[in-house]
């Protein structure tokens, strides 16, 4: 049984435990953004793998890097699906083959979101992306307000979204 002193440090110590999770996260993530663009979103070129998105003019849109080869992506695929009925996306599969390659692997995993493909990573350099998946959250206005790199979930990319079209 715990003394009524304990309960105070247990939770004094589980909260400064989460605060370096947090610190420890904070930085890899700073780490692993830090050559991703800032400002005005670059054009993305590349040939289409499958019919570009509809128009999502005067709305926050996403631009989401991924490779075939990557399992992070392929645990992200579901949420930028589902994203992809209700936001602009444009995904770009860099380093995973011509379009043919990405067509069979997008078909096997019944996915239709629209992807660009960057073949040499051309496109992953313009953009300052140096892992995948790698996010980038557009406003309305096209300039980037948020950028990630790992796996994140849908809660968190719906938030950048909202709070993107909020500015």
């Amino acid at each position: 049984m715990s003394t009524p002193i304990a309960r105070p440090r247990r939770l004094l110590r589980w909260l400064a435990e989460a605060s370096l999770i947090l610190a420890v996260a904070a930085a890899l993530q700073f780490w692993a953004t830090r050559d991703a663009v800032e400002g005005a979103a670059p054009a993305l070129e590349g040939a289409w793998v499958n019919a570009p998105p509809t128009s999502g003019a005067g709305r926050a849109s996403l631009v989401h890097f991924w490779a075939t080869w990557c399992p992070s992506c392929r645990l992200e695929h579901g949420t930028i699906q589902r994203l992809s009925q209700e936001h602009p996306v444009v995904t770009v599969a860099m380093q995973s083959g011509d379009a043919a390659d990405v067509a069979a692997d997008l078909q096997e995993r019944g996915l239709s979101f629209p992807v660009r493909l960057d073949e040499r990573g051309e496109a992953a350099a313009r953009w300052g992306v140096r892992g995948v998946p790698t996010t980038f959250v557009v406003d309305a206005d096209g300039q980037i307000r948020f950028v990630t790199t790992g796996f994140t979930t849908d809660m968190g990319l719906r938030l950048r979204l909202w709070l993107a079209g909020r500015t």
